[in-house]
């Protein structure tokens, strides 16, 4: 997972220099020049670093001022990074003969976790976003890895595989850590609602839904400074589908997500959701 996640910081890395190249095939006008033309553009540069753009018209062969503040349709964002916190509602009947079968003599304090240990780590490549009406509804999407870590605060808890059995080991109880890691590739889709277009800054609302493929899971406990990773499916779903949104405050984005189902198919109802902080230039 770790190989994964620097893979994909410098892919990010690489993807940023790549999207600040000029590709105009200009050359940049001196920082002296007050007025520049470049193809059919003439650059008005204005006291405090301010612009004036004026385009000319082909057919008229005459310049019209230019709204330079004015988004483009379609902008895409690299590299945008979440922190929050992973947990998950419990509706589990510990009493049901399937719960008894795949995890024997647990309850729900059991699978209580550490609330300000279970961490979600959200590494997006790229999110583009479309305008659809006036800059003010757009279509959000793009493409990243999601990396869920619970943390239990009750250390007993031990996994075994082939068939997956969950239980309580008194041999667990000194452990400095234990917890179940659940990665996944997902690809968001969201209706943003842009309550201040033209603005770096703004402040708005998305919603929608993501779909993400489990590439890996993972028990990793800590005893005495020793690292042993336990790597299985744990039957835990293969496919997630959540509810997802955003709040844009200016520059605070706030990110949110609730699943549709269990992530386990058998024995356990334990639904995830996320909540935490983005860091995102829109």
């Amino acid at each position: 997972m770790k190989r994964i996640l620097t893979l994909g910081i410098v892919l990010c890395m690489a993807l940023s220099s790549f999207a600040q190249v000029d590709t105009t095939g200009k050359e940049k006008p001196s920082e002296k020049s007050d007025t520049i033309k470049v193809g059919g553009m003439i650059i008005i540069r204005k006291p405090g670093g301010e612009h004036d753009i004026y385009k000319k018209d082909k057919e008229s062969n005459t310049y019209h001022h230019n709204d330079y503040g004015r988004p483009a349709n379609i902008s895409t964002n690299w590299c945008i990074f979440d922190f929050g916190f992973s947990n998950y509602t419990d509706k589990t009947n510990y009493s049901s003969a399937e719960t008894k079968a795949f995890a024997p003599g647990t309850s729900k304090d059991a699978f209580r976790l550490n609330t300000w240990k279970a961490r979600n780590i959200n590494l997006w490549l790229f999110m583009q976003k479309l305008n659809v009406v006036q800059h003010v509804i757009n279509l959000k999407y793009g493409f990243g890895m999601e990396l869920n870590n619970y943390y239990y605060s009750d250390n007993r808890l031990h996994f075994e595989k082939n068939p997956t059995v969950i239980k309580v080991d008194s041999e667990y109880v000194a452990l400095d850590k234990n917890k179940l890691a659940a990665d996944y590739f997902t690809v968001p889709l969201m209706i943003n609602f842009n309550f201040t277009p033209g603005r770096g800054r703004g402040f708005g609302i998305s919603a929608g839904v993501s779909g993400g493929l489990r590439y890996s899971s993972r028990q990793k406990i800590k005893n005495n400074g020793d690292r042993i990773k336990l790597h299985d499916d744990f039957d835990l779903r293969t496919w997630k589908v959540s509810y997802i949104g955003e709040i844009l405050l200016g520059p605070i984005k706030l990110y949110g997500s609730y699943a549709t189902q269990s992530m386990w198919e058998k024995g356990l109802d334990q639904t995830p959701y996320t909540v935490g902080v983005r860091l995102s230039n829109w």
